[in-house]
């Protein structure tokens, strides 16, 4: 069973060919995920336990992955994403992928998730069909014995053939150069680039989740 702000008026409003579920029900997917789970033991349970490829291991809890996508959420609040507004993600399959989306979600910015292995081109088309604010992306990911330079595409996405106008900011994960070097290619843009560890060193833990309609995008 989920938690809900409110409960709904109606299981089912049947239009044909349109349907609405739970017609008037409040909820958050954020608050469903992590913050039931923060009451009793459990808080201190796993919720996500990670291995990279290279054999770098992580583990949060549901109260330390709280905090995590608390922090995020306020990051992407700080540069100006508002309820409604649309966020790309284009990362390697890290915990940052899933911190990004239950941040999203939290303030109720819906989310498009790009495979990493998709090229630029697929990246720009996706950015201009959601008319997405900010990017989130990584200087690159490792995938089959390789570096993938998401970073670089993600720059000849943006700069490149017209670009992607709607973008306004690009959070960087520091995947590939986490020992302080930086993947070749992967340059920051001053005004436009900020690095997610450090944007999410300034912001609190602490972030209400959004009241959203049952109906509501993800």
């Amino acid at each position: 069973e989920l938690d809900w702000f409110q409960k709904w008026d109606q299981v089912l409003d049947w239009q044909p060919p349109q349907a609405r579920w739970f017609v008037g029900g409040k909820l958050n997917a954020a608050y469903n995920c992590l913050d039931r789970h923060l009451q009793g033991d459990r808080r201190t349970r796993p919720a996500l336990i990670w291995e990279g490829e290279p054999g770098d291991e992580i583990s949060y809890t549901y109260e330390e992955l709280h905090r995590a996508v608390g922090r995020a959420a306020n990051t992407l609040k700080s540069l100006g994403v508002k309820r409604g507004d649309r966020v790309a993600i284009y990362l390697p399959m890290i915990p940052e992928a899933a911190i990004a989306m239950l941040a999203c979600a939290r303030i109720g910015a819906p989310h498009s998730v790009v495979f990493g292995g998709f090229s630029a081109d697929s990246l720009r088309d996706r950015i201009r069909d959601g008319e997405a604010r900010v990017l989130i992306t990584a200087d690159g990911g490792y995938r089959r014995g390789g570096v993938v330079g998401l970073k670089r595409a993600a720059d000849e996405a943006l700069e490149t053939q017209g670009g992607c106008p709607s973008i306004e900011h690009v959070l960087v994960v520091r995947r590939h150069g986490a020992d302080g070097e930086t993947l070749p290619g992967a340059t920051m843009k001053e005004s436009r680039d900020i690095w997610w560890h450090e944007a999410l060193a300034e912001q609190s833990e602490e972030c209400p989740a959004e009241e959203m309609d049952a109906e509501d995008l993800l």
